[in-house]
């Protein structure tokens, strides 16, 4: 099972906001982009999907942006990955049409993996996947010159 990009990247941007030493800090999805070489446009449609879900405050204006909406241990994945997923459907069996579709065995198995997949993350929360904090800061670029230039 892969991840969509969108997932992926709004998985990337929440970690980033819950390994930052001030939570009340607002970020830019300028920020966002740089640190992890993303598309404005994407990144902005992702912030603002998150902001939907209630997983970022976001405000509004020239001294907007955004920060986490709730604390990362009330994060949970399994949760966050069904919210952000289109589909979690492991394989379309009409494009092509498979003529074995009737019959087949393997939507169940698959179904079953889909849903092993998801147990796993249910058990885990946003905090879980950044306790190695200080790791994960140290492989961050130095952010203090480009938020200074976006003010």
């Amino acid at each position: 099972m892969q991840l969509t990009r969108y997932t992926d990247f709004g998985v990337r941007t929440l970690m980033y906001l819950a390994v930052q030493p001030d939570r009340t800090t607002l970020f830019r999805i300028a920020e966002i982009t740089e640190v992890f070489d993303l598309s404005p446009n994407h990144v902005s449609k992702i912030v603002h999907h998150l902001g939907k879900l209630g997983y970022l405050e976001t405000i509004r204006g020239k001294m907007g942006g955004f920060r986490l909406g709730k604390p990362a241990n009330e994060i949970n994945l399994g949760q966050l990955i069904r919210a952000l997923e289109n589909s979690l459907a492991p394989i379309d069996c009409s494009k092509p049409y498979c003529r074995f579709t009737p019959a087949c065995q393997l939507k169940g198995v698959l179904a079953q993996a889909v849903e092993a997949y998801l147990n796993v993350l249910d058990q885990y929360s946003l905090q879980d996947i950044v306790s190695n904090r200080n790791e994960l800061l140290a492989l961050l670029p130095d952010m203090t010159i480009s938020v200074l230039q976006l003010d």
